[in-house]
């Protein structure tokens, strides 16, 4: 059986193998919960508010402040589950 950190990486290698695009939110949370797996807290500073994108991509791994690694790792994982079954063909 795989450990979590291996499930985890080929969950995030298999993003790349979707045939048809998810929706923005979708790409959102993916984002986050992967900055929080890897990277931790966020503790950057917020972008300007010309940076719309960048913006949001903050607010969202923002609000994940204080998961767990692991947490977010199984959350990315069941996340991209949904996907594969939801964009692939």
């Amino acid at each position: 059986m795989a450990t979590l950190q291996e499930r985890f990486e080929a969950a995030a290698e298999e993003v790349k193998t979707l045939t048809k695009r998810p929706t923005d939110v979708e790409l959102l949370e993916l984002y986050a919960l992967f900055k929080q797996a890897t990277v931790g807290d966020n503790d950057t500073s917020k972008p300007g508010m010309f940076d719309l994108k960048g913006k949001k991509k903050w607010e969202f791994w923002t609000n994940l402040k204080g998961t767990s690694k692991e947490d977010c790792q199984e959350k990315y994982i069941a996340k991209m589950e949904e996907l594969v079954a939801k964009y692939r063909d």
